[in-house]
């Protein structure tokens, strides 16, 4: 776009008539700024109005100067605008060769003239000499006059130097106002960016967006994958996690979020998927199976005073609600009875303190319990042989009595069934807390959720389910008290 100067016979062009750029910078008239304190709606005025006087265009008016108005660095003695707030300075208006005849005087020259007519009126007596001659009139001042004059003339300098500073004071505490709000501003922004400073600090957001109890957890995790989460123009590597957390914590649609977090629909659910990938390919780990000494020395009460130091692993499914399949075959499996409805299932398996320790794939609804028990492969950690038909027993599996068509259990089986139950309610418990602080467990997962990842045997539900069950671990037990103190002889 080319620019020219409205200066009266200027015309400055921003570029020659060859296509050249000029050298030339092009500014446009201040503005009245009226909101930002009495003292700059009183300096952006004035300025504005000695603009229009200084350019002498009539068809330029306070009210209005068009955007296309605009005057050229030739205006300037140092060839560029000065600050708005520094009135002192020769720049603040365009002085230099404004294309009409008359000369506004300086501040310096207003200045040296209203001190030459005080002396003047010291050396006359307070009396006009128009008709005088300076050049040809010989005077004779006395030394007390000749001291006056000096009083005065430091009087005068004085009063210059008490403004300056007092103009000085002034813009410095506007200065300092702008930094301050500007500051504030900052800060406001940085808490609506979703980035580090959103979190830290503030542990109740922590928990709610994330599930942890505090932030250094977070950050621990971020450290742990960062390396090797994906590159993004539009995300960071903390906002990565911090996102796929959020969606899986408080089930936000994927459309919300993606206007929190200012990226596309497409996007997020790229980077949803891929930090899934990464939590589950560094992270799954978390969920292993403790050593049998480990498990011995840090054995809750309330097991040993029932079972001794003999427990293993407590063990329950629960089920996830899935969409109907379009294949028959598919939509009977995944169908379930139990929850009328079609879901997967899962077997988890915690330990008597409280740590989710096994985690299955997971199978259609219509799966019994026995049969994924037989087949997930826990047993192959318990000491089962299941190679045989009868197999070889390592362990001892203790469940609730049945009436086995008797009217009712006799003593014994009740007080087993009773010190039972008490136990095994830890594991329901824990996929309480599972499915409570990650709420997207809650919702129907889509199809393409059920189909194996490319490439792997397990499907991205199964992934998912993994991710949570880590991140589970990594929060408070529910089955210890706080403040037990937790030991181990490993």
């Amino acid at each position: 776009m080319v620019r020219t100067c409205c200066v009266l016979g200027c015309n400055v062009r921003s570029y020659d008539r060859h296509g050249n750029k000029v050298g030339l910078s092009f500014y446009a008239f201040p503005t009245w700024k009226q909101r930002e304190g009495a003292h700059v709606s009183d300096v952006t005025k004035r300025r504005r109005l000695a603009w229009i006087a200084a350019v002498r265009r009539v068809d330029i008016k306070f009210c209005y100067v068009s955007r296309y108005q605009l005057v050229c660095s030739r205006h300037f003695h140092s060839g560029k605008l000065a600050y708005e707030m520094d009135q002192t300075n020769p720049d603040w208006v365009p002085t230099l060769h404004m294309g009409h005849s008359e000369t506004r005087t300086s501040h310096s020259d207003r200045h040296r003239r209203r001190t030459q007519r005080q002396q003047n009126k010291v050396l006359f007596g307070g009396k006009r000499q128009p008709h005088a001659q300076p050049q040809s009139l010989i005077l004779k001042v006395t030394g007390a006059d000749a001291e006056n004059i000096d009083i005065r003339e430091k009087q005068t300098e004085d009063q210059q130097l008490t403004n300056d500073c007092v103009h000085c004071v002034q813009s410095r505490a506007e200065i300092n106002r702008l930094l301050e709000e500007n500051r504030k501003l900052k800060s406001k922004l940085d808490k609506t960016e979703l980035n580090e400073n959103f979190l830290k600090g503030d542990t109740e957001k922590v928990k709610y967006y994330t599930g942890f109890t505090c932030f250094a957890i977070f950050m621990s995790v971020l450290e742990n994958v960062k390396a090797f989460l994906p590159a993004s123009k539009k995300l960071s590597h903390f906002q990565m996690p911090l996102l796929t957390l959020m969606r899986l914590r408080l089930d936000l649609p994927v459309q919300h979020l993606s206007y929190l977090f200012n990226v596309s629909h497409k996007t997020l659910s790229s980077v949803f998927a891929d930090t899934i990938d990464v939590l589950y390919a560094r992270l799954g780990v978390l969920v292993h199976w403790p050593e049998r000494h480990c498990l011995q020395a840090t054995m809750p009460p309330q097991f040993t005073d029932t079972f001794g130091n003999r427990v293993a692993i407590i063990v329950d499914c629960f089920e996830i609600r899935t969409e109907r399949p379009s294949n028959l075959k598919a939509r009977a499996q995944t169908y379930s009875h139990y929850k009328g409805t079609h879901t997967m299932k899962y077997l988890i398996g915690i330990t008597p303190q409280g740590a989710v320790s096994f985690i299955s794939k997971g199978w259609g609804g219509r799966a019994s319990d026995k049969h994924i028990t037989e087949q997930c492969g826990i047993l192959n950690k318990l000491g089962f042989d299941i190679r045989d038909a009868v197999g070889m027993m390592c362990a001892e599996v203790k469940i609730p009595a049945f009436t086995r068509g008797f009217c009712q259990l006799d003593a014994k089986d009740i007080e087993n069934t009773r010190a039972i139950a008490h136990l095994r309610i830890h594991v329901e418990r824990v996929i309480g807390s599972l499915r409570n602080k990650f709420k997207m467990l809650h919702t129907t997962m889509p199809i393409r959720s059920l189909l194996p990842c490319e490439g792997e045997d397990v499907t991205f539900l199964d992934k998912i389910v993994r991710v949570c069950c880590v991140l589970v671990n990594m929060c408070p037990s529910v089955v210890v008290k706080p403040g037990t103190i937790e030991t181990c002889t490993c």
